[in-house]
């Protein structure tokens, strides 16, 4: 078994032990003993579901087909700050027949170890290299993003024209501690100020106040112009998120695509969830450390509302994929 980060289960196909904790315990140490244990095991893809690593030009990743001859819906999965590669996500929705590219665009491979640019050319070579595999189907294809990726999911569905349907969960809506530069476009980034930085007495950080408000203060120049976007955008947000203020931040990007007419956007929003929204049975991560933090940083999510967020949001954007690409076909799950 591979351990990738403290308290965060991000694996392919495991053996967990899953221990209960009293409820005082928030993110349990070695001197906490658990009230109870149980061993489960979870797959993260149904039998047939082919894994490709990818290496082709710039691009680094995983595709993930279904079984059967296709040609299926194509997806680009995209996680955040943790960097890397992160896979049980494209997985998943390979499973339910989707052909899936898990991107790496940080710390991966020879890709560089600091996120210093959004450079969307690199997501336009990696759009057009899925949308060329004869199992693909086309001519559009989805993206799907969590936290800096809902950022870049936002981002590519605004400017590149392969994309066709975007899910953004829990994202920023303006360029954020990063610039953007596509061909002759470049957007500036705004701050990201670390003396805002919230730390509560259980040691945990808190950035909700980092980014601020979208309106306040905010370069007109940093927001990413939604209203340009010709397919579709999903946003899911958690109105417990401790990343950030995800629904103030989403219907701001809606308000401003709705001002130039263009009503291509929809929100799911759900009280008491937090920052990481994932599929369903994944386990809900209230807190854990990212590469740039020495102290764990708080994401936020009441344990209940939001594994219901994760149900529920699951089989909505599982039918906004359908509804924007097409339904699902020629695959033998």
């Amino acid at each position: 078994m591979e351990k990738w980060m403290w308290h965060r289960l991000l694996l392919w196909e495991v053996t967990i032990q899953i221990s209960l904790f009293d409820s005082t315990v928030i993110v349990p140490l070695p001197m906490h003993e658990p009230l109870a244990t149980c061993t489960v095991e979870r797959w993260y893809a149904a039998p047939g579901v082919e894994r490709i690593s990818i290496k082709c030009g710039r691009v680094r990743g995983a595709l993930f087909l279904p079984p059967g001859p296709g040609p299926f819906p194509g997806l680009i999965d995209l996680f955040g700050g943790a960097g890397g590669l992160i896979e049980f996500r494209a997985g998943l929705l390979a499973s339910k027949g989707f052909a899936v590219l898990a991107l790496a665009f940080f710390a991966y491979d020879d890709l560089p170890q600091t996120l210093e640019v959004i450079d969307l050319e690199y997501f336009e070579e990696a759009s057009r290299l899925l949308l060329k595999n004869p199992k693909v189907r086309g001519p559009g294809l989805g993206v799907i993003g969590l936290s800096k990726g809902a950022e870049i999911a936002l981002a590519m569905s605004t400017f590149l024209k392969e994309v066709v349907a975007s899910v953004s969960i829990n994202g920023p809506t303006r360029m954020t501690g990063t610039s953007l530069h596509f061909h002759d476009v470049r957007i500036p980034e705004t701050s990201y100020p670390s003396e805002k930085v919230v730390i509560n007495e259980m040691g945990l950080a808190s950035t909700f106040y980092c980014l601020g408000h979208p309106l306040d203060q905010a370069p007109e120049v940093s927001a990413i112009p939604v209203e340009k976007a010709q397919g579709h955008i999903l946003f899911v947000v958690g109105e417990a998120d401790q990343s950030l203020n995800s629904k103030v931040f989403a219907e701001a990007a809606m308000a401003r695509a709705k001002k130039h007419g263009n009503n291509n956007c929809s929100l799911l929003s759900y009280p008491g969830a937090g920052h990481l929204i994932e599929p369903p049975g994944s386990p809900v991560c209230y807190a854990y450390p990212l590469r740039f933090s020495l102290i764990p940083i708080q994401w936020g999510g009441e344990m209940k509302p939001h594994a219901k967020a994760q149900e529920h949001s699951w089989n909505e954007i599982l039918n906004f994929f359908k509804l924007h690409l097409g339904p699902l076909q020629n695959s033998s799950l």
